[in-house]
């Protein structure tokens, strides 16, 4: 894993040096602070690249946290930051470990990504398996459900029939956890029900990823050819884990409270049902699926302008440019005849934008050519998210099993009547 080291266009975490940015999160204080800390000699830095800004070294950092307590930033610094060794993004590019994510989710199955990333360790030809009594109660479950309901609705019933199902699951050691999840991931993928014919899953030979093999058929009628398996293996790999996003953060706040991994889980899920965290792979598929039958995308476009709306799969808060995870998975689609079309569409949408507004394609729109491309339901992308960011869920709450409990506890900055205030006066008639 060491060949990432010396990657072009981002020397900062291959050489353990942060920004002054990272460095204030990782300390959760303000820029200010930092360079407060160099002057009185409690950190040492170094002139960045070009001369602009400063770099700080990781490990002297993290020490400086554990002498001050590894505080959390203050109200003023508007948003929350804990210290975490799961994930660091960079200006174009993200890191599992330290290693380059998109590297890793190119080069290795999802299950060996996935363990990368709880344990540090690569093992080659790891399989997760699905207990057959875990697995029944999440099928019987699930197959009680209205057929109307989607698959987040069938996650979360999954989830909650393989907790009941697990008598050991309050135990929160390391080894039990991590057993848990190597079988919670392949139940979720197997509670579904399949949109092929067979219901199979493909033959092995030349399958990149058993659980990419189950979750095809869940996914899409159409037979799996090896690139499209290897698209939706590194779509899952890529997927695993983004620091703190709304769903992580809140399957950290349920480990905070001690909650088992199950429920971690569905707090994690609980999230993905919002409109604009999961779910925005969605919109994406109907767009392309708009500008395919239009025959381009400026119509579509047009029609999202005029009406307020904002254009889905494009534009990332993190990424100044194109999604690193976009970028990857659009290189493994090109390899894939049937997605062509799908692509092209997608490459039309971000042109045709540029004109109004510079934006770049995000995962989102990636997602969505593959779910377009290999004639899967909308909401499919949907489903390969939340079935991958499981993993990185599971990853967050070992760390957060590991600290102090129920430490994320903000305080409220109460904006309602001056107290005392007299009792109210009920109107209602009370029943004689």
């Amino acid at each position: 894993m060491t060949d990432q080291a010396g990657a072009a266009g981002f020397t900062e975490p291959s050489a353990q040096r942060l920004t002054t940015r990272e460095t204030a999160e990782r300390l959760g204080v303000k820029p200010e602070t930092v360079y407060a800390y160099v002057s009185r000699g409690q950190l040492s830095s170094n002139r960045a690249p070009g001369g602009r800004g400063s770099t700080f070294d990781a490990a002297e950092v993290d020490a400086l946290a554990r002498r001050t307590g590894r505080r959390e930033p203050t109200a003023a610094a508007g948003a929350l930051s804990f210290p975490t060794g799961v994930t660091l993004i960079g200006s174009d590019r993200y890191f599992f470990r330290g290693v380059d994510a998109t590297e890793l989710a190119r080069r290795h199955t999802y299950e060996e990504v996935a363990e990368w990333l709880w344990t540090g360790e690569l093992r080659p030809g790891m399989r997760f398996t699905a207990p057959a009594e875990t697995l029944a109660a999440a099928r019987r479950a699930v197959g009680a459900l209205p057929a109307h309901c989607g698959a987040t609705d069938r996650l979360r019933v999954a989830v909650v029939a393989a907790a009941a199902a697990d008598p050991l699951r309050f135990d929160l050691s390391r080894e039990a956890v991590l057993g848990g999840a190597r079988s919670l991931i392949p139940t979720l993928a197997a509670a579904l029900p399949s949109v092929a014919e067979d219901g199979g899953e493909p033959a092995e030979g030349g399958t990149p990823s058993r659980l990419a093999g189950q979750l095809w058929p869940k996914l899409t009628g159409r037979p799996a050819d090896e690139a499209s398996l290897a698209v939706l293996d590194t779509a899952l790999g890529l997927l695993i884990d983004h620091d703190l996003a709304a769903s992580t953060l809140a399957a950290r706040v349920a480990a905070s409270a001690r909650a088992h991994p199950y429920a971690v889980v569905s707090a994690g899920l609980g999230v993905l049902e919002g409109p604009l965290h999961g779910a925005a792979s969605g919109l994406a598929h109907r767009m392309l699926t708009e500008v395919l039958e239009r025959g381009g995308a400026a119509p579509v476009v047009a029609d999202h302008l005029r009406s307020g709306r904002r254009i889905p799969g494009l534009g990332h808060r993190l990424y100044a440019g194109e999604d690193p995870r976009a970028r990857t998975l659009f290189a493994l689609l090109a390899e894939v005849p049937r997605a062509a079309p799908a692509l092209a569409a997608a490459r039309d949408v971000v042109t045709t934008t540029a004109r109004h507004t510079p934006l770049h394609a995000n995962v989102d729109l990636a997602l969505a050519v593959l779910s377009v491309a290999s004639g899967m339901a909308v909401e499919a992308g949907e489903t390969v998210f939340a079935i991958s960011r499981t993993a990185g869920w599971i990853a967050h709450a070992l760390e957060e099993y590991g600290e102090r409990p129920l430490r994320m506890r903000p305080s409220g900055q109460y904006t309602g009547p001056r107290p005392p205030q007299p009792l109210p006066v009920s109107h209602t008639p009370v029943p004689q």
